[in-house]
């Protein structure tokens, strides 16, 4: 590796430019032009953000498209430094904010990712800036391991990161000091008469705003915020699976839930029965998204799961739903079948629902009947003739599917399957010219 300088020095768009030529990943003529071209702008810019909105594609096979990722794994492995995606449901945010300010963070560029007892690995994206290890190794008392980063990456967690945990200590702070939930909730009353909340609660606020967008970046699923004996957790299913995101305390947990709660137009107070709610609320494109609310009293408290609703999903193709070429012509041939039955099966978060929403869409025409029942409407559709179970009346799914008998349907989709009466019902409505569509709960031990 002896064309890299290795003195203290910030990357350059030039130096890293001519590694590239040097490992055949561009043409010299089109590192040349684009050395060229950005003199006029200066370095402000990382350079591995400048050449990666070139959207350069990798020479050989397969083909291979050369995004910030690849090129900070490709300069990892030049300057011998270990790679590091930073995956923010691994790390432990409060504990890193101990690390170091964010001022110094900031000045340096640096991330701390990872705390053990022995060294602290932190992620930097700037390899030969090297002043910060010397600064903080008698500080720290520890082995300090550092890790090569997306720049981008490094960026955004270094204000999420201090931020929402000097939001977690404040509202702490605030919980020990006074009567907890009760004092939250004689605030919250204060709230509804248009008064201003005082400056701890906009912590508050701004955990739960930072929770939902954090939801929607890893594509979960569900939300579970979850009481036990001395802390609050924290937990998101993506892709079926329940992965622990953060460890909160008590006092911010119980004031998080009754925020949560209040926006869904739920009773704050009641923490005895379990109560449903939903709220409105958008991604960070801007793209409007449903959460479901459900409650439910527990040994140490209230525990609060968050269904997520995207309504993009109806404007969705099976293709971006994961389904292959055949994948898709097998699905096809079963869901415009003049009748029978399709189930959908899988774990909880595993899709299914989606599946079925995305098919009725396409088949629901003007010359087609499209009648649903579901327990609840979990999104609502003007193409479609949907009907909601309600239990205090008495009208479950197998008395609801005799309903739409009734209405002359060409396409029947039950959301479940929960018994075997539903199941005769779904049964007798294929054998007598429908096409049913449904889902099954499976665990995973099933597979």
């Amino acid at each position: 590796m002896s064309e890299i300088n290795s003195h203290e020095h910030r990357l350059s768009l030039s130096e890293v430019l001519d590694w590239m030529v040097a490992d055949r990943l561009v043409e010299r003529e089109v590192a040349e032009a684009l050395k060229s071209e950005r003199r006029l702008h200066g370095n402000k810019v990382h350079p591995l953000v400048v050449i990666a909105d070139q959207k350069w594609i990798a020479p050989g096979t397969p083909v291979r498209l050369l995004t910030l990722e690849a090129l900070t794994e490709w300069l990892a492995a030049k300057v011998g430094l270990d790679y590091l995606h930073i995956d923010p449901l691994k790390i432990d945010f409060t504990g890193v904010a101990e690390v170091m300010s964010s001022a110094y963070a900031g000045r340096f560029s640096i991330l701390p990712v990872q705390v053990t007892t022995r060294e602290i690995v932190i992620a930097t994206a700037e390899p030969f800036v090297r002043e910060w290890v010397d600064e903080l190794k008698p500080i720290l008392r520890k082995e300090i391991r550092c890790v090569m980063a997306n720049p981008d990456d490094i960026s955004r967690y270094l204000v999420e990161f201090f931020n929402l945990a000097k939001s977690v200590k404040k509202a702490a702070a605030k919980g020990e000091g006074t009567a907890g939930l009760s004092s939250f909730e004689q605030l919250v009353e204060l709230g509804k008469g248009n008064r201003q909340f005082d400056a701890n609660d906009q912590h508050i606020v701004h955990i739960v705003d930072w929770l939902w967008q954090y939801a929607f970046d890893q594509r979960a699923s569900d939300i579970h915020i979850e009481p036990r004996r001395d802390l609050g957790i924290v937990r998101f299913r993506i892709d079926g699976v329940l992965h622990q995101v953060y460890q909160i305390p008590m006092a911010v947990m119980n004031a998080m839930t009754s925020r949560i709660k209040l926006l869904g137009r739920m009773d704050v107070v009641e923490k005895r029965r379990p109560q449903d709610g939903r709220i409105k609320t958008r991604t960070p494109a801007g793209q409007e998204v449903e959460l479901r609310l459900s409650t439910l009293p527990t040994a140490f408290g209230e525990k609060l799961v968050m269904r997520i609703f995207d309504p993009e999903v109806l404007q969705r193709d099976l293709r971006s739903l994961g389904f292959s070429d055949d994948d898709q012509t097998r699905w096809h041939q079963m869901s415009t079948a003049p009748h029978g039955i399709v189930l959908v099966t899988g774990p909880t978060g595993s899709g299914k629902t989606s599946t079925l929403y995305t098919t009725l869409k396409e088949l629901a025409t003007p010359e087609v009947n499209v009648c649903t029942i579901e327990d609840p409407i979990e999104m609502v559709e003007a193409s479609f003739n949907q009907m909601q179970v309600q239990h205090n009346i008495d009208i479950g799914f197998a008395d609801g599917v005799r309903a739409l008998m009734r209405q002359d349907p060409d396409i029947i989709m039950i959301g479940e399957i929960r018994d075997l009466e539903t199941a005769e019902m779904a049964v007798q409505a294929a054998l007598t010219g429908h096409l049913v569509l449904s889902t099954l709960q499976k665990s995973r031990t099933d597979y």
